[in-house]
């Protein structure tokens, strides 16, 4: 027993004496590596500027622009339609084609109406042939009575012969008159057929491109029937509808309240076609309608645009734009220089130490590709316009000038 308690004694120490030795060589190695990690660890490199692309802005003054969408239509417009009625035999233009005022489209059956003509004109010579008879016979009852007249105060004959000649004398020169009324109606007969005979020749009274016929030869017309349409291009009519407030504003060009159809050339109009492209002429304003759409808010306007060659047509649809007012001291950035953020327009400029600074912005109206800011940007500012999305408040940025945007055509201005 006393052996056996030696033993353990002996083996409880070795494992004391190894739990030392391996705790002695942990802490040795856990200093070894403090001391080499410690010697091993570097400082962060420092942040290298971003290069990013700016633009200086300057204050100006921003001439606005509205722009409504307009419907193309005739100048004038001009329903073809027959004053008499008849079997159409015969087409006389080409549809689609130019035609000239006066212009024969159609023609009628004239038979009938020249045999008209040829009736009217016969009550016309018999009506003469009874003024004749009427003129005769009342030269006749003159002579009667110029002989009749010193025999009867001479008492050779009775006063009653006297009086019957004077009564038959005033009877043939009611008949005259009475031929002569019957000439003058016989003759309006003869002008009122002749009138109908040239109707036959269905003319265009305007000049202008001629439309489809709408109706084909050998087909029975009458006065309720449309033939065909014809429209003067050369203008052309653009209508469109603006807001009372853009009507005001329009009235208030230049600072004088005055009427538009007066100050019509002080407003030149701009038509942009479907495809995009802007028409070359100017257009003005020819046609304020009387009150406003109660419903709408809007107010009809007409406008005239120069059409060489009938290039627009009836039907078609454009953008009419037109200066309405000018807006002070403002300035004006691309749009790709803005950023928005919960709401807020946000601009990214470079600070004296080339770092970024971040401006709470108030845009205005849109102009081609650029903002106008009315507010939150000085003017003299340079404007980051690229890598607006890797940058933050207070980095460090390279700045250098923007590449020039090429010129565009100047495209309207639209409010916020």
């Amino acid at each position: 027993m006393r052996f056996q308690t030696r033993r353990n004694a002996a083996g409880a120490g070795a494992r004391g004496r190894s739990l030392q030795i391996i705790a002695s060589v942990a802490i040795s190695a856990f200093l070894i590596f403090l001391a080499t990690g410690c010697e091993g660890k570097q400082a962060p490199p420092a942040q290298s500027p971003m290069p990013v692309s700016v633009i200086t802005v300057q204050a100006t003054d921003v001439a606005l622009r509205n722009e409504w969408v307009g419907t193309l239509d005739g100048y004038v417009n001009a329903q073809i339609q027959p004053q008499v009625s008849g079997y159409l035999i015969k087409q006389n233009y080409r549809e689609g084609s130019v035609v000239r005022k006066g212009q024969v489209l159609f023609q009628i059956d004239p038979r009938p109406f020249q045999a008209a003509v040829d009736q009217a004109q016969g009550q016309v010579g018999q009506a003469r042939g009874a003024l004749g008879q009427a003129q005769a016979q009342l030269g006749l009852a003159q002579i009667n009575v110029t002989r009749d007249t010193p025999l009867a105060e001479q008492h050779a004959i009775a006063q009653s012969q006297l009086d019957n000649d004077k009564q038959m004398a005033e009877q043939m020169t009611a008949n005259v008159r009475a031929a002569q009324a019957q000439i003058a109606t016989a003759q309006a007969a003869v002008d009122t057929a002749k009138l109908n005979l040239g109707f036959t020749q269905v003319r265009s009274l305007i000049a202008g491109v001629a439309g489809q016929a709408a109706t084909q030869v050998g087909n029975l017309v009458s006065q309720q029937s449309v033939l065909t349409s014809v429209s003067q291009m050369d203008p052309i009519k653009v209508y469109f509808s603006i807001s009372d407030s853009e009507y005001l504003a329009l009235s208030n060009l230049k600072g004088k309240t005055s009427d538009l159809l007066s100050s019509a050339s002080d407003l030149p109009l701009t038509l942009t076609l479907s495809n995009g492209d802007k028409f070359p002429q100017k257009g003005h304003i020819i046609f304020v309608d009387r009150q406003l759409n109660s419903q709408t808010g809007a107010i009809r306007i007409a406008a005239a645009f120069p059409n060489p060659g009938n290039v627009l047509r009836p039907g078609q649809f454009g953008r009419i734009s037109a200066e309405t007012h000018v807006q002070h001291n403002v300035v004006l950035v691309p749009q790709a220089a803005i950023q928005e953020l919960q709401g807020i327009q946000q601009a990214y400029v470079v600070g004296a130490d080339n770092k970024v600074k971040v401006l709470n912005v108030t845009l205005g109206a849109q102009v081609g590709t650029n903002w106008v800011v009315e507010g939150g940007l000085p003017s003299g500012s340079q404007v980051i316009v690229d890598n607006l999305q890797k940058l933050r408040e207070g980095a460090p940025v390279s700045p250098h000038a923007a590449a020039p945007i090429p010129a565009a055509p100047a495209n309207d201005a639209a409010g916020r």
